[in-house]
């Protein structure tokens, strides 16, 4: 059974944030890193993948949902561009053929024991969807009816998607998002989550935004990547903008 996980998620092809995450010691020394997405949908898409890929055993991803529009993207079968951005079509362009089939084999949930917690389901929106939003303060009810296929054995689940982090309770159920490494919202730096000896924390690598918008202008060739460093980089959003935009599509 694993002793320690370290879960990523929301990395959006921001390669030099992530390789900052994945130099921490605590980050070094997991027995897993689990990546619940999304991985590749922004201005590094090719040279996150193969950074991730190097992780071989280390790492386990999980399909996410703005990586399944990718997939149907590059095989050009007729995606819709309405309100998608711009960086997600340019991305999907990018990406390799192994590359392509490997973002669509992956799987989602993923559930995997840890040691101090037992089975843990590691998905992106929800263990229903991928796509669903709950939050922090989402009514009770929607996150019952989230969770209602999910086997009384697993007592821990961890999603993605709104890029901020939590740990809450949820009837009894532990529920962690560890927010965005590529796209944070509220504060500046790279929120990650560490399940350790029954415990759960969350964690931030300092980032740079300066170092980190210089290393995407030169790493990236996505034709709008200074007004893309600009609004996620340098002005990214709050904590409150981010519940207003995703709080219509929780059901509230």
């Amino acid at each position: 059974m694993l002793r320690s996980v370290v879960v990523l998620s929301d990395v959006h092809g921001v390669l030099p944030v992530l390789d900052d995450v994945l130099r921490d010691p605590v980050v070094e020394r997991a027995d897993l890193i689990v990546v619940t997405g999304d991985h590749a949908a922004g201005p590094m898409p090719v040279e996150t993948l193969d950074r991730l890929g190097r992780l071989g055993e280390r790492v386990t991803l999980v399909r996410v949902n703005a990586d399944r529009e990718l997939v149907t993207m590059a095989r050009d079968v007729g995606f819709e561009r309405d309100g998608r951005p711009a960086v997600s079509f340019w991305a999907a362009a990018q990406l390799r053929d192994d590359q392509v089939g490997l973002l669509a084999g992956l799987p989602h949930p993923v559930t995997v024991d840890v040691d101090g917690f037992g089975p843990v389901l590691f998905c992106h929106g929800s263990p229903r969807d991928d796509d669903e939003v709950v939050l922090v303060d989402t009514r009770i009810e929607r996150w019952r009816e989230a969770f209602a296929g999910v086997d009384d054995a697993v007592r821990t689940i961890v999603c993605g998607h709104t890029h901020m982090p939590f740990v809450r309770l949820v009837d009894r159920r532990l529920v962690v998002n560890p927010g965005s490494v590529g796209m944070p919202y509220g504060t500046a730096g790279a929120p990650w989550a560490l399940l350790e000896n029954g415990t759960v924390s969350l964690h931030r690598t300092a980032v740079d935004p300066v170092r980190v918008g210089a290393a995407l202008r030169a790493g990236s060739a996505f034709p709008d990547i200074d007004g893309w460093v600009d609004e996620y980089v340098v002005s990214p959003a709050s904590d409150v903008d981010a519940l207003l935009a995703f709080g219509p599509r929780d059901g509230r």
